[in-house]
């Protein structure tokens, strides 16, 4: 089969995978860094604890992730967001039990404090080797964590017109999930640094363009094929996305959670937010449609500032404490959350994880004190 025909077998299968979709099954992915239980540093033991895997439960949902020191747990396939709290723990309990025999523990952060790139080792996988081949130096430095959700989506032009409509709202998923300031020994003065260090390196990343039709959107696949500029149909890193190989909307954007009830309550806006986009799109309401330039200036104030700050009212051109915005965003969301099981997982922390770590910083902690309150607070939570 010419390459031509492989990228069109995609294509095709990918929308017949959308059109029989049934809508808001759930998936979540959380990625945990690997540490010495001593020393809290990133150790390069993937391959030993995908071995430890094999033949127990925990098998089938844990993949690796770039990096050596890095490990993925997928809760696998939920039939609706009531279901997936209960998954995140015990996927959390199942990783734990599993690495800590082995002298292992685990971190939820965004980013690592301390940890240089340079002392990480690419894993060797078909997939992750072709990334090395083709990045080099922006795949060497992406040593980040984050939890991404799968919202499954019935119809394949809606899939991709919900993709649109969830760009608008990135910058919010991006300031609650916040838990990353501190990056390779440096303060970064950042609430997220791991979002500044993958979005602003890889390509065919941040936020997307819009494209309005599934035609419109396998056109441009089409010519990154044609064009050799991907091979792959994850090659394509955006913050949200439609997943070509599930039928799924992917929101990429949020930043690692070190607690685990912050990860349910975080995980609950992403899909309740996805399904209300949808229904939204079902009843005919408008939906916004900022471009991307103006979506950039919320992802900054995200970045920056997280919870803390402010952020930009696109549609009436004011500026509001992020807090007040995505309380807003919450309540848009109710309605379909309550249809899907959400609503008693929605609230915000009153402090995120970010904000956790810079007020311990600015009391005088270190980043290794600081770093192993995150680290307790995983150990805690994953049950």
């Amino acid at each position: 089969m010419t390459s031509g025909a492989r990228q069109e077998q995609l294509l095709t299968e990918a929308r017949e995978r959308f059109d029989a979709a049934e809508d808001f099954t759930v998936s979540i992915e959380e990625e945990f860094a690997l540490l010495d239980p001593a020393t809290l540093d990133l150790v390069n033991r993937f391959e030993d604890v995908h071995a430890a895997a094999r033949g127990t439960v925990l098998e089938p949902n844990l993949v690796g992730e770039l990096i050596a020191s890095e490990v993925e747990v997928k809760t696998g396939k939920q039939e609706s967001f009531a279901d997936v709290p209960a998954a995140l723990a015990e996927r959390r309990a199942e990783l734990a039990a599993l690495v800590e025999p082995m002298g292992l523990t685990l971190g939820a952060t965004g980013t690592h404090p301390w940890a240089s790139w340079r002392d990480q080792r690419i894993i060797d996988t078909p997939h992750y080797r072709r990334n090395d081949e083709l990045l080099r130096y922006v795949v060497w430095r992406n040593n980040t964590f984050g939890i991404h959700t799968h919202v499954a989506i019935r119809g394949a032009d809606r899939a991709v017109r919900v993709v649109d409509a969830l760009r608008n709202w990135l910058p919010e998923l991006l300031a609650v999930s916040a838990s990353s300031p501190f990056h390779e020994g440096v303060d970064t003065g950042l609430h997220s640094a791991r979002t500044q260090v993958f979005t602003r390196f890889f390509p065919r990343c941040g936020v997307p363009d819009t494209f309005g039709s599934w035609d419109a959107y396998a056109d441009y696949v089409r010519f990154l094929y044609e064009t050799g500029s991907a091979d792959e149909p994850t090659q394509l890193w955006w913050s949200v996305r439609p997943h070509l190989l599930f039928p799924t909307v992917e929101i990429r954007i949020c930043d690692g959670q070190p607690d685990i009830a912050e990860a349910q309550a975080l995980t609950a806006l992403m899909v309740a937010l996805t399904a209300r986009c949808a229904r939204a799109l079902d009843e005919g309401e408008p939906l916004p449609d900022h471009p991307q330039r103006l979506i950039e200036e919320n992802t900054w104030r995200a970045i920056r500032y997280g919870l803390s700050g402010k952020l930009i009212d696109l549609e009436r051109g004011d500026v509001v404490p992020a807090r007040a915005r995505i309380e807003r965003l919450v309540e848009w969301a109710l309605p379909v959350a309550d249809e899907i099981g959400a609503t008693p997982w929605l609230r915000l922390p009153e402090r995120n994880a970010a904000e956790r770590q810079i007020a311990r910083r600015a009391e005088g902690a270190t980043f290794e004190e600081i770093y192993a309150e995150q680290v307790g607070a995983t150990a805690v939570a994953r049950g």
